[in-house]
């Protein structure tokens, strides 16, 4: 009989299979269990493992950033708390609603914003850095999911644009790329600190489980500039170019005994604070990395050499005849002829023909060690990046023009640091301090570059610049004996000189007696009219020695009247270019 006829035959079959069903069944839990057993047993360390490295991470730990202050104290660069928005556009979800409202806050442009929550090929992308918590607690507060932020410092400087060439910026990353922060980057940046993290599967913070390193701080460091000097420099630099119409200009204010800088302006400048602001132009640090020919600002130095080697004396008497020098086929004039001239009256009418001629009497090498020593061709090591070396040729190669033209400054390039740093020989008997940025804890130990009665004989000389007489009777600062020389010198464009572009200077330092302050100003291509450096330049380091003598409480050497000050009604006496 066939199974299909018996009924019981087919319920036989049905039992079969419920019982194949159920021993498969049982098979298969038992088979679950086993390997939990295993996985438990002999795998749990394996599992932990591999479980934490899926919830726990290692999170940096950002380190505040040293401050920088002036010398007395006053803040130049500090850090602030910020948060930085970023998107993990993998889990992104936002309404249009929401995605405009973000853009409003984070002042971006909408249809970008868009862009950015569909690509969900990133998991990790920024959206705006560097917010204020406020901003970045309102972005969070519209509840768009995947919208993350992270703390981070952002560094503030409280007086902007003044003292911008000096301290430089930091990066989006807080490290230093410019100025006094990248000269110190190591000293100021501190390392970060790590902690371990619990996060959820949408990548937030649910449980900070312990910390590994623990931030340091970077460390503060005060510099050497007076920030009311800075302020004043700067404020009487810009007033001066905007005046003259120049294109740029820079000045240098050094403590003459410990070569300590007390201000470094630069104009025009930008704000640090505001990244709209920071073009190729306005961010060139003219004073410290521009190089330009000085004029006549160097012949103290070539009389200075000559006093050395007992050349000339400060009376000794040169003729310069009808105003030019014929040196081989090149005419060096005076812009009107001086007659016959005491070695310190050529030094106070600037005479190029007077000079030029010291100079074929001597030997090159007499003149070329002075400058040598006196640091030009060599950078001033003051610690600001990008210092400019200048240009000093060796001796040996000189002709004789080059030697007469480099009397006056022409042939030799320097910069505005450099310049002042080396005036501190004339203001410290012989001396010269090294240069610094950073406020000094001991007394500087100055190197002897010439002997102290040379110094003083030149100090002298460039006292009578200033007087009655001379070519910077504007450069005068009433109560206080001033000493000083001018600069006007055609500026060089594309290897040749300019006719009608100038770079005009003063570089002087007071009182005379006993100096306390060198100040250098140089002035870009004035073209209001005037471009003598006794007119252009000598105004402004009058009102800014003015200032910072009565800042620093320096006693008057002169009587505190207006015959000792700015000869304001006097006559300009126009010095050869």
């Amino acid at each position: 009989m066939s199974r299909r006829a018996n009924p019981l035959l087919r319920l036989d079959l049905q039992r079969w299979r419920m019982r194949l069903m159920l021993g498969l069944l049982f098979a298969g839990y038992a088979a679950l269990g086993a390997r939990a057993m295993y996985l438990q047993g002999w795998q749990d360390e394996f599992l932990k493992e591999k479980g934490e490295a899926r919830i726990n991470r290692l999170m940096t730990v950002p380190a505040y950033r040293g401050m920088v202050t002036d010398r007395r104290g006053e803040p130049l660069a500090i850090s602030t708390p910020v948060e930085s928005l970023w998107l993990n556009a993998r889990e992104a979800e936002a309404t249009p609603e929401q995605i405009a409202s973000l853009a409003a806050l984070l002042d971006l442009d909408m249809a970008a914003l868009k862009k950015i929550f569909k690509d969900d090929s990133k998991g990790f992308v920024y959206l705006r850095r560097l917010l204020p918590p406020d901003v970045a607690n309102a972005a969070l507060a519209l509840n768009i999911k995947g919208v993350y932020s992270k703390p981070e410092y952002r560094r503030y400087y409280p007086s902007g644009e003044v003292v911008a060439h000096v301290l430089g910026q930091t990066s989006v990353e807080d490290k230093g790329i410019e100025g006094i922060e990248l000269a110190y980057q190591k000293w100021l940046a501190g390392e970060p600190g790590v902690k371990r993290v619990a996060k959820d599967r949408r990548g937030n913070v649910v449980e900070v489980l312990e910390s590994l390193k623990l931030p340091r701080p970077g460390q503060d460091i005060a510099l050497s500039i007076n920030l009311q000097i800075q302020y004043l420099a700067y404020r009487e630099l810009a007033a001066a170019a905007l005046q003259h119409k120049a294109r740029a200009g820079a000045a240098v204010v050094l403590d003459a005994k410990t070569g300590e800088v007390l201000a470094l302006a630069n104009w025009p400048s930008y704000n640090p604070n505001n990244r709209a602001t920071m073009t190729n132009e306005r961010m060139r640090n003219r004073a410290v990395t521009d190089v330009f020919e000085p004029g006549s600002t160097m012949k103290p130095f070539l009389v200075l050499s000559a006093l050395e080697v007992g050349a000339v004396k400060p009376e000794t008497r040169l003729d310069t005849g009808s105003g030019y020098l014929m040196v081989g086929e090149k005419k060096i004039t005076d812009t009107h002829p001086k007659g016959n001239l005491s070695v310190a009256e050529a030094i106070q009418v600037s005479s190029n023909v007077a000079v030029a001629k010291i100079a074929l009497g001597m030997h090159s090498e007499d003149y070329w060690r002075v400058l040598n020593r006196a640091g030009f061709g060599a950078v001033p090591a003051s610690g600001l990046p990008g210092e400019a070396a200048g240009r000093l040729r060796p001796y040996d190669t000189w002709l004789p023009i080059e030697k007469a033209t480099m009397a006056f400054g022409h042939g030799i390039s320097v910069s505005l640091l450099q310049l002042a740093h080396a005036y501190t020989i004339f203001a410290n008997d012989g001396l010269m301090p090294p240069l610094s940025m950073v406020k000094r804890r001991e007394a500087a130990v100055g190197q002897r570059i010439v002997s102290e009665r040379s110094a003083r004989d030149l100090r002298a000389m460039l006292e009578m610049v200033t007087q009655d007489g001379g070519t910077a009777t504007l450069a005068r600062v009433v109560g206080y004996r001033v000493a000083g020389k001018t600069g006007t010198a055609h500026k060089l464009v594309n290897g040749a000189y300019a006719p009608n572009k100038y770079i005009a200077s003063f570089v002087g330092m007071a009182p005379a007696s006993n100096p306390r302050l060198v100040i250098a100003v140089m002035v870009d291509e004035p073209s209001g009219g005037s471009y003598y450096g006794g007119q252009v330049a000598g105004p402004v380091f009058s009102r800014v020695m003015a200032g910072a003598l009565r800042l620093m409480a320096v006693p008057p050497d002169a009587p505190m009247d207006d015959a000792t000050g700015p000869g304001v009604g006097s006559k300009v006496v126009a010095e050869g270019v």
